[in-house]
């Protein structure tokens, strides 16, 4: 069964396990989501379950956005995202999703909207090696070669400089290092994508353990 909630991303610190191993960790807060609709075979052809994060300012909502949110007794959401291969059964409109749904262990899957960097050149952007930067050479920073000259054109998947980041990313295989329902935190094992205070979606790894 798939397991998923949003929430913000904090910050990254640090903490001691028992047996003194000093790991880094994503702090996550994700407050109670709330299930908006159950969605199936029958009318709408796949099954997930829609759910809400993050109270939106009822001057900033439609009514088409109030009048569903009032289906699930609750009030317009921010963020609204699906989780699909979740046993829909399980869950009822209107239902909170905390985060003692995970366990210490668990394996999770987290994506969020990486950093954005802004226009950059190939060398940051892609990794390029630099040419020398002394003894007369004019080549420093530049791209290089745009391919053969038989050709005469640039092939389409060219790796150039242009806009950078603020993509959406996944990282699988990540672990649960500890669950706190009452400050509705969640600590994961190393890095997770997005800035501070970014939307993230936690789904329990596809991969498996």
């Amino acid at each position: 069964m798939t397991k998923g909630i949003l929430g913000r991303k904090v910050g990254m610190t640090q903490i001691f396990l028992e047996n003194g191993e000093l790991i880094p960790v994503t702090v996550v807060q994700a407050e109670p989501n709330i299930v908006l609709q159950k969605k199936t075979i029958e009318t709408d052809g796949y099954e997930a379950i829609q759910v809400g994060f993050y109270d939106k300012k009822e001057s900033r909502s439609n009514q088409a956005e109030k009048g569903h949110a009032e289906k699930a007794n609750t009030t317009p959401k921010r963020y609204v995202r699906e989780f699909r291969n979740a046993k829909i059964d399980e869950y009822e409109v209107g239902q909170e999703i905390s985060v003692e749904a995970f366990e210490i262990g668990d394996k999770i899957d987290v994506t969020g909207t990486s950093k954005g960097k802004g226009f950059q050149g190939s060398i940051k952007r892609h990794n390029y090696a630099r040419g020398p930067m002394s003894h007369g050479s004019r080549f420093h920073r530049a791209g290089g070669s745009m391919g053969s000259v038989d050709a005469s054109r640039v092939f389409k998947g060219k790796a150039l400089p242009g806009q950078m980041g603020a993509e959406q990313v996944t990282v699988q295989n990540l672990e649960v290092v500890k669950v706190d329902g009452e400050k509705n935190l969640l600590l994961i094992k190393g890095n997770i994508p997005g800035a501070k205070k970014s939307l993230v979606k936690i789904t329990s790894a596809v991969k498996g353990n």
